[in-house]
């Protein structure tokens, strides 16, 4: 009888909580969905950790932008107008994000995203990102071309469709000349299947490796069908290739890939990242991606700013979130700057084995 009136006591607590609503705005569906199903596990699992914040019920609203910039602005606007929601996680896609942005910082309600185009957070006071930025990352693979794998001539494949890769071509191309070599630029766009003659020019160019900027899809391809042309030199890509899916999808064309990326359960960056993995592989049964991890981050760092600022006014929050300093995440310490970007190391992985495996780590300070 004690324990029936013990949990009707705790069923009539709860039920007095009030609601705070945070947003998702993520690509579930669409040309980039895994991107999207990755982040939300993240999400779910901080959730599960941390769901009551000012002493109120949290609620995560999901809206899918399909993988489109239209949908990515239109769902910022419902998540906020309809929803009420006070935060908003997410987007993924830099062209996204951006599209995104300009409704939320209208609307002066904060997004924290994972995207690492500049664009993203430039002039803005209500977006942030848990991760670096694209001269960051372009930088890195370019020290890692040039510096480690002594390389002197590339081919740089650029979707001109998407911001994310047309940055992240420029920032590596600039670095790379800087360093003495010599870049092929060659285009694409979202979607094509088609490849045959950007590589038969890559070839000609005696390009010793093929550094593609683009998202998962379009790396796996573009990798089969050089490796079926003969192509023997190594292939580059950035985080947009960090998604167990570019395995299934470019099988042994993808063998020796290497990539810039966020976040390996093999490169801890802090404790708290070893109770992430432990936690992540007991309810889904598989290791965390950079995308999982980068969920979890910015769902933590949201509440975590929520209890600094004490309330649930949105501006109040967005000024918390931009005060950030030394927050424990579990892809590493996380810093804001006055621009809302976070300064953080590059990790260059490779796929051996089938399997994404740390190679190295390229120290932020570094990177100039």
């Amino acid at each position: 009888m004690k324990r029936f009136v013990f949990i009707l006591l705790l069923i009539l607590s709860l039920s007095t909580f009030g609601v705070i609503k945070i947003g998702a705005l993520l690509p579930l569906t669409g040309g980039v969905s895994s991107f999207g199903d990755m982040f939300k596990k993240g999400i779910e699992l901080a959730w599960e950790e941390k769901n009551i914040v000012l002493g109120e019920k949290v609620e995560i609203v999901y809206m899918d932008t399909r993988s489109e910039k239209t949908e990515a602005a239109n769902g910022a606007a419902r998540l906020i107008d309809k929803e009420g929601v006070i935060a908003i996680l997410g987007e993924i896609l830099s062209s996204n994000s951006i599209a995104a942005g300009e409704v939320v910082e209208k609307k002066k309600v904060p997004m924290v995203t994972m995207s690492t185009n500049p664009l993203v957070t430039q002039g803005k006071k209500f977006v942030t990102r848990v991760t670096f930025i694209d001269p960051l990352q372009g930088f890195a693979l370019a020290e890692f071309a040039s510096k480690k794998l002594k390389l002197k001539k590339v081919s740089v494949f650029t979707d001109i469709e998407q911001d994310y890769s047309v940055g992240l071509s420029n920032y590596f191309t600039g670095k790379f000349e800087k360093l003495g070599g010599q870049v092929l630029q060659l285009q694409y766009k979202s979607g094509d299947q088609e490849f045959s003659a950007q590589i038969s020019q890559a070839i000609k160019y005696g390009s010793e490796a093929i550094v593609i900027t683009g998202y998962y899809n379009e790396i796996a391809l573009i990798s089969q069908q050089a490796r079926s042309m003969g192509y023997k030199g190594y292939i580059l890509a950035g985080d947009g290739a960090a998604v167990p899916e570019i395995i299934k999808l470019g099988g042994q064309a993808v063998e020796g890939l290497y990539f810039s990326d966020h976040f390996h359960p093999d490169a801890l960056g802090t404790k708290k990242s070893q109770l992430f993995i432990q936690a992540f592989e007991k309810k889904y049964g598989e290791k965390p991606s950079t995308y999982s991890a980068c969920g979890y981050d910015a769902y933590m760092l949201v509440i975590d700013a929520i209890e600094r600022a004490k309330t649930k006014n949105s501006e109040l929050i967005a000024s918390a979130i931009r005060k950030t300093k030394n927050f424990e995440g579990v892809t590493g310490f996380i810093t804001i700057d006055a621009n809302g970007n976070a300064l953080k190391d590059v990790l260059i992985i490779t796929i051996k084995n089938g399997k994404f495996e740390f190679f190295s780590k390229i120290l932020a300070e570094n990177l100039k």
